[in-house]
Parts: structure tokens; sequence; C-alpha cells
């Protein structure tokens, strides 16, 4: 797989860049290891980030859900979800790098994108999560750490795709960081 160019395509490769640039703060020796597993130099990682980034603010671009169905293609599968009052439309794509993962975006009515993140596809068997030592980065999602460690608290992330939660209380007490919903890494002391 060669470089990019700008007039490239931009498709699912890309796409699985751009979450790397962002994972790659808090991971860069796991990003490495997928990087080469998808042919990529790291220039090509920062131009696929930078033309992702051109895409969310051009001001007149696609809205988000039209951009992942013109990288992404057809979603896998689609879906309704209901969060209190509101259904929400929800799309799953795969993602070649984690195949037990699907990427999930949730449209409100009207059409806004609502959420946009990594879960676990369906039918895949999700880590088994006892104590924070169980918190190993790349291994689980934000919806699995909460049912693990609930009541967990979320709390801001600290740039866009990134989310976190607090769990346990006292001296157990720490902060899971996930990038794009998926885990990063664990701050203990929360």
């Amino acid at each position: 797989m060669g470089g990019m160019s700008a007039s490239a395509p931009f498709g699912p490769r890309e796409f699985q860049l751009v979450l790397l640039r962002r994972m790659a703060d808090h991971q860069p020796d796991l990003v490495e290891d997928a990087r080469h597993e998808l042919s990529a130099t790291l220039a090509e990682m920062r131009e696929a980030n930078r033309r992702w980034q051109a895409m969310v603010r051009a001001p007149r671009g696609r809205g988000a859900l039209r951009r992942y169905r013109s990288v992404l293609g057809e979603p896998e599968s689609t879906g309704r979800r209901a969060l209190g009052d509101l259904e929400f439309d929800v799309l799953l794509w795969p993602v070649p790098l984690w195949p037990d993962l699907r990427f999930e975006v949730m449209v409100a009515p009207g059409g806004a994108v609502w959420n946009e993140w990594l879960v676990r596809a369906r039918g895949a068997a999700a880590p088994v999560l006892r104590t924070v030592d169980d918190l190993v980065p790349w291994s689980s999602t934000v919806d699995e750490v909460a049912r693990a460690f609930a009541p967990a608290r979320p709390t801001e992330g600290s740039a866009p795709t990134r989310f976190a939660l607090r769990v346990g209380d006292g001296a157990d007490a720490c902060v899971a960081e996930f990038t794009w919903g998926l885990l990063q890494r664990v701050a203990r002391g929360g």
C-alpha cells in the first residue's frame, strides 16, 4: 500500500490512521505496531489526519453522517436504540485493526451525529474486568468498563474524541481514559 496524496481516495485504511493518530498520545508503541500492520508511514498517518480535519472543518462540507458513509461505505449493520425519551439510529462499521470491535455512530432525530466511537461487536467476547489491574490498554470499551465498575462516573475528556470514567472510591479510585471509545490508560488515585 503506497503513499497517500491529497487526491487519493480516503477510505477505511485512512480512517483507521485517523483513529490511531489521536491514540498515539497515550499508546505510541501500540500505535506504531498498528501503523505497521496497515503498512503506513508516519507521513501517511499525519496526512490522513490532516485530510480528516479538513473534511470535518470544511465550511460547506458533508454532515458527519454523510462523511462517515463516504469514507467507510455502507454500514455493516444498522438499528435503533432508545436513551430516555430519544430514539437514535445506530450504524456500525467493521474496523480491521480491531476485528472484535465496530465503529458506532449514533444519529439523533433530525440527522445530527450524537456519538461516534468504538464498541464491542455483537457476539464478540468482552474482556473479563474484575479489578483495575484488568484494565489493559486497548482491551475494553467505555460501555464495558462502565458496566464492570458500576457506578462509574463520566468525566470530561482532555480533547475531542476522548472520554474518561472515574471508577472506584477512596484508595481504589482511578480514572480510565479512552480515545474513540477504546481504553488507553488508567490513572490511579483519580
